[in-house]
């Protein structure tokens, strides 16, 4: 029974206090707790800062790319439409060409001699590629 005494007088007297220390613990620890607070939400402003920073350079990276293709897309617009130039006026050429008799044989004997090389060209390629 003496030790339940001393025991419950332990007790009480470990509580007795309570108020006190409540009230200059919560206050203590609610300046804490806030500082943390803003310790944490400093850490956070900052890396939202490094995200935004990123975010920056990345979309700044992005729009120099656009322009960068743009322009190259640019260019091949201007050369292809002097490649098309070009081929209409050759295509009016060849229509000049055709519309003669004369020239058509011409270019009918052209195209067989053309013709007839790539031939003979692709037989001496597979008897060499046979042999070999």
């Amino acid at each position: 029974m003496n030790y339940r005494r001393d025991h419950r007088s332990s007790k009480s007297a470990l509580f007795d206090g309570l108020d006190n220390l409540e009230e200059g613990g919560l206050r203590a620890s609610s300046s804490f707790s806030n500082d943390i607070k803003d310790h944490d939400n400093d850490k956070a402003i900052g890396s939202l800062h490094d995200r935004v920073a990123f975010l920056k350079r990345l979309t700044g990276d992005i729009h120099d790319e656009v322009e960068s293709h743009n322009r190259l897309l640019d260019r091949m617009g201007n050369s292809m439409d002097a490649s098309r130039g070009v081929m209409s006026g050759t295509m009016d050429r060849f229509k000049k060409v055709f519309e003669k008799k004369s020239s058509r044989r011409m270019c009918k004997l052209v195209a067989g001699f053309v013709v007839s090389f790539l031939v003979i060209y692709y037989l001496f390629r597979m008897l060499r590629y046979v042999r070999g």
